[in-house]
């Protein structure tokens, strides 16, 4: 670690605690040469995961994609943006602990589409109706049937 006062290289480590959001830890230093005190912070650096699509295309995964869409199938339905977030991060959570850099969107589809039915029924089927991509008037029946 550098000094930000003087340049030095050598410090040592005066305090360690986590940080308040327990992501990453914060750590108090003191240069050996100059004596002045600074802090850092220590992430775990994580894996950028890619999406393998239907089409066989591979692509970023976006958080923000993953959240519109939800916000998109619980539009004017009992769902808190809260919730929206936490099935998000449970989601997310998941899909590190694959351990994977790669996922399809078809584990993300059913993450998502079984913690919808917890949350709101009707805005799981609406996710479904994209995700399945229902062809017609019986397709939907037939998920809402599965529901009761």
């Amino acid at each position: 670690m550098r000094c930000p006062y003087c340049g030095h290289t050598d410090d040592k480590v005066i305090d360690s605690r986590p940080s308040r959001d327990l992501r990453s830890v914060r750590r108090r230093r003191e240069c050996i040469k100059c004596t002045k005190r600074f802090t850092t912070y220590e992430y775990v650096e994580e894996i950028q995961l890619h999406i393998t699509k239907r089409d066989g295309k591979v692509e970023p995964y976006d958080r923000a994609k993953l959240a519109r869409g939800l916000r998109v199938a619980a539009a004017k339905r009992p769902v808190k943006m809260d919730d929206i977030d936490q099935l998000v991060d449970d989601v997310e959570r998941k899909l590190h602990a694959k351990a994977e850099k790669e996922v399809t969107s078809r584990e993300i589809g059913e993450y998502v589409m079984k913690g919808l039915k917890a949350l709101d029924e009707i805005a799981y089927i609406r996710y479904a109706s994209v995700y399945r991509r229902f062809e017609d008037a019986g397709d939907f029946t037939e998920e809402v049937k599965r529901l009761s």
